[in-house]
């Protein structure tokens, strides 16, 4: 008899408790997007000198930690080293019996015991080594690289990502510091970036279509109704009965904060003070919503951008869906003057009825206005001679966010060297100015990278070490003089005391890493990685550094 129940009545399946969580904040299609992803993780590309006992690749694996979770299709680990008595005492996925074992094995093992539905794969080389592989990299959809790395290595990994798209984190974790640069490609669009609530509704009130008018009519007259019903009229339709009362009277709809005010004070009078039920709160919310609701429709600076680009404007056959359906939206947008409808209504005080039935109304409008939409697509893919369909459900998703879809333009991983553009020195300095910046830390890490690329390019007779006194300040003086190439300006005392500080706390790690710092800064990457999978919330642009001495963190556009 059970299997004879409808599937409406069923509970949810064993996925859907699984991941419940995860699936309110990105739905199932973000966790389609996150099912289908494979990450790849570079978690050392060689040792950091010959006396190190500094352990690096924690916050990498705890990120892949957060990413195998909420389920990941699967995960790749590469990592030339084997495991020490030292990443035994920071790496809670090694155990005793990994002692002298690939790192990359036992680390892919131990996460693969999180969650079986995640595939993993471990490789115990250099990442140099299976990028021969042309078709190695391709097989991941993000890539992340725990430092310290050497140039040779991650500028490479780096361009051969962008080349093929693939967004790329690059996170130090050193002592009490950490910091983390995302990469992406050159455009980077999201449909579904969940702004604040209410800055997604929509109610149309000086242009109501004739349906919603129509509603706000059928009121009919306010003054003979009971108490009951007057203080249960939905605010948005005693805004458009009032505001058509206005234009009677004044010629116009209210347009200035001057006008505005006076209007929600009319609003404010047509109130009941001796209502028998209590106060009416379905005016008070009439009143709160004049100054948010009253305005004419304008078009966000990002989205009117959006539609000025070649991308949107010259269609080919290659042209991706994003393109495509902000370029039908672009054709809705120029012959109605407004973007498709949201279809979300508010809370509101009003009876169930009378809200379900002015919340069909708007979701009515919202669902002619996608078909409009579609119609346009179809037309433009048949013109295109594409052979694939853009799905409706995705149609139907970018026309309820349109108001807020962005598009990203993705720099490279922040680095200082001696091809560092003028923009992302000037940051650099303009941080550095900033009282109590953590700026300098970022310095102090791209001196540790500068500090292993010296080391690990030597012969192994030099027995370099990562706590060389001369490779420091040869290092921090190169990225001194990087910093007044183009402004000739010494930095001041302040700035210099914080990346000295800066270097003493790496040094003082010796390079290694803080298991609870790299926990939190892999958890921020992980954050991250997640926007970047699920095409959902709008990521890093595109530096973090946390001071985990001070708990705090700070954002840079280098």
């Amino acid at each position: 008899m059970a299997d004879s129940f409808p599937a409406t009545i069923s509970g949810p399946t064993s996925k859907e408790r699984k991941y419940d969580r995860q699936l309110r904040l990105w739905a199932a299609t973000g966790q389609q997007a996150l099912e289908d992803a494979r990450v790849l993780l570079v978690n050392s590309d060689g040792p950091l000198g010959s006396s190190s006992t500094g352990v690096t690749g924690v916050a990498g694996v705890e990120a892949l930690k957060n990413l195998v979770l909420p389920g990941i299709g699967g995960f790749t680990i590469v990592d030339p080293a084997t495991v020490t008595e030292a990443d035994l005492g920071v790496n809670f996925f090694l155990e005793e019996e990994s002692l002298g074992k690939s790192r990359a094995d036992e680390t892919c093992r131990l996460l693969r015991e999180l969650n079986p539905d995640v595939q993993g794969y471990s490789y115990s080389k250099s990442i140099s080594d299976l990028l021969t592989d042309p078709d190695f990299l391709s097989r991941h959809k993000l890539v992340i690289i725990s430092g310290p790395t050497k140039r040779s290595t991650l500028e490479p990994l780096c361009q051969k990502a962008q080349e093929l798209e693939i967004p790329v984190l690059y996170v130090h974790s050193l002592g009490f510091c950490a910091t983390f640069s995302l990469q992406l490609p050159t455009e980077f669009p999201i449909v579904e970036t969940h702004p604040d609530p209410e800055s997604t509704q929509d109610l149309r009130l000086l242009n109501p279509w004739p349906e919603l008018a129509a509603a706000a009519e059928s009121l009919g007259d306010l003054e003979a109704m009971d108490d009951h019903q007057h203080g249960h009229v939905p605010y948005t339709l005693l805004l458009l009965r009032f505001l058509s009362q206005w234009k009677q009277t004044h010629g116009a709809m209210p347009d200035n904060y001057k006008e505005k005010s006076a209007f929600r004070e009319f609003v404010r009078s047509n109130a009941r003070t001796k209502n028998a039920e209590g106060g009416e709160e379905n005016f008070d919310e009439a009143v709160a919503a004049v100054l948010k609701t009253i305005s004419p429709f304008s078009l966000r600076s990002s989205i009117r951008e959006i539609f000025e680009m070649q991308q949107c404007q010259q269609l080919t056959t290659n042209s991706a869906d994003f393109w495509v359906i902000a370029s039908a939206i672009r054709t809705f947008y120029n012959a109605h003057g407004v973007l498709p409808l949201p279809g979300s209504l508010p809370d509101m005080k009003a009876q169930s009825a009378d809200y379900v039935a002015l919340q069909n109304i708007y979701k009515a409008k919202a669902r002619k206005d996608v078909e409009e939409v579609t119609a346009t697509i179809r037309q433009l893919e048949s013109q295109l001679g594409r052979t694939t369909t853009i799905l409706d459900r995705e149609v139907e998703v970018f026309c309820k966010n349109a108001a807020h879809i962005k598009v990203v333009r993705g720099r490279g991983i922040a680095q200082t060297n001696e091809d560092t553009d003028a923009v992302t020195l000037k940051a650099l300095r303009s941080g550095l100015a900033m009282p109590e910046s953590l700026a300098s830390i970022f310095i102090a890490c791209q001196i540790i990278d500068a500090v292993v690329d010296e080391i690990q390019s030597k012969p192994a007779q030099n027995q370099l070490s990562v706590d060389d006194e001369g490779l420091w300040v040869a290092q921090k003086e190169r990225i001194l003089a990087l910093l007044t190439r183009d402004d000739p300006t010494p930095l001041d005392e302040e700035a210099q005391e914080s990346i000295d500080n800066a270097i003493q706390e790496i040094r003082r790690a010796e390079g290694g890493e803080l298991h609870n710092i790299a926990s939190l800064a892999g958890g921020l990457v992980a954050q991250e990685s997640l926007k970047v999978l699920t095409r959902q919330y709008v990521p890093l642009d595109n530096t973090c550094v946390f001071d985990g001495a001070r708990s705090r963190s700070e954002m840079y556009r280098f």
